[in-house]
């Protein structure tokens, strides 16, 4: 079994048996802190319209969505975004698309939430430690920005890189991982269009603790592919470096396809628990959206490349 990195604490990283207590402590506040910190995101609305995308099953709440996060930049706790994201500033905002592209533009927020129709997008969203939520999404294909700069041939891959601003994220102090985070796809997987570039929950702009004002989505993957507070996008001919699989590269590959067949060393991904629920359910091949992406790894060996 696999030994985290030296920059990873053990303890940032959720325990399974940690789990329930988290989950008793979220039902007993009811989402009350995240509602304190979340006074412009509840008074505005966006205009979106119904996905042929979106899920069926039922959606977790407003309160379990923003009580109940990872955004290491402000915490390793689930907790602690909702505790100190209220310190960002998400106006004004910019996303620099660059790199092997024709047209490298740089896009204000405004800008971004009228690019394209707001689609709402029902997705089911897996964690890797094995929580799994039903998160109503507002935004639209990424596909409709990277057209915007028009990818050469040589656009092989997409590098997103995060804000990094220890005046507003106090969890930059530590060295969890090798700041700014970044994440990455290949040009295929950004271009199909269940991947999607954020700005909008449950029809409000994005709360800072989920990754305001403007993040990834890419639903078939662990949560942790779907970089928020983004900055940049680099189109890239060779494959990026991305933050969790330089700290820990033998635990959390480039592709992270949910792929209940391929245990982390230190837990199984065959199963999960949805946020609200006291059982557990089976994991489903990439997260249950097979019928779409499957055809994007034909010929992979997916254990092999995780």
């Amino acid at each position: 079994m696999s030994q985290a990195s030296p920059s990873l604490l053990p303890s940032e990283i959720t325990a399974e048996s940690l789990y329930l207590d988290r989950r008793r402590f979220l039902q007993a506040t009811g989402g009350l802190i995240a509602a304190a910190m979340l006074p412009d995101a509840q008074a505005a609305a966006l205009v979106t319209r119904p996905s042929r995308f979106s899920s069926n099953e039922e959606k977790n709440s407003w309160a379990q969505i923003t009580s109940y996060n990872n955004f290491y930049e402000f915490g390793t706790d689930k907790g602690d975004p909702a505790r100190y994201a209220g310190a960002l500033k998400t106006r004004p905002w910019s996303l620099r698309v660059e790199g092997e592209c024709e047209a490298p533009k740089t896009f204000d927020i405004d800008v971004l939430m009228k690019l394209a129709p707001l689609e709402e997008r029902i997705y089911r969203m897996r964690c890797v430690e094995g929580w799994s939520m039903v998160i109503p999404w507002a935004g639209y294909s990424l596909s409709e920005l990277l057209k915007q700069v028009r990818p050469t041939s040589k656009a092989k891959y997409i590098e997103f890189i995060s804000l990094a601003d220890p005046k507003q994220m106090p969890g930059l102090s530590r060295p969890v991982l090798d700041w700014p985070y970044t994440e990455g796809l290949r040009i295929d997987e950004a271009m199909h269009p269940l991947s999607i570039l954020c700005v909008g929950l449950y029809g409000k702009p994005l709360p800072n603790q989920d990754g305001a004002p403007v993040r990834l989505v890419v639903p078939w993957k662990y949560g942790f592919k779907s970089a928020k507070s983004l900055v940049k996008i680099v189109l890239r001919e060779t494959q990026p470096a991305t933050a969790w699989n330089k700290a820990v590269p033998s635990e959390y590959g480039f592709y992270s396809n949910v792929n209940p067949a391929v245990d982390h060393p230190r837990w199984s991904q065959a199963n999960e628990r949805r946020i609200g629920d006291l059982l557990r359910r089976k994991t489903l091949p990439f997260n249950g959206y097979a019928n779409e992406v499957a055809g994007l790894y034909k010929g992979m060996d997916l254990k092999k490349h995780f």
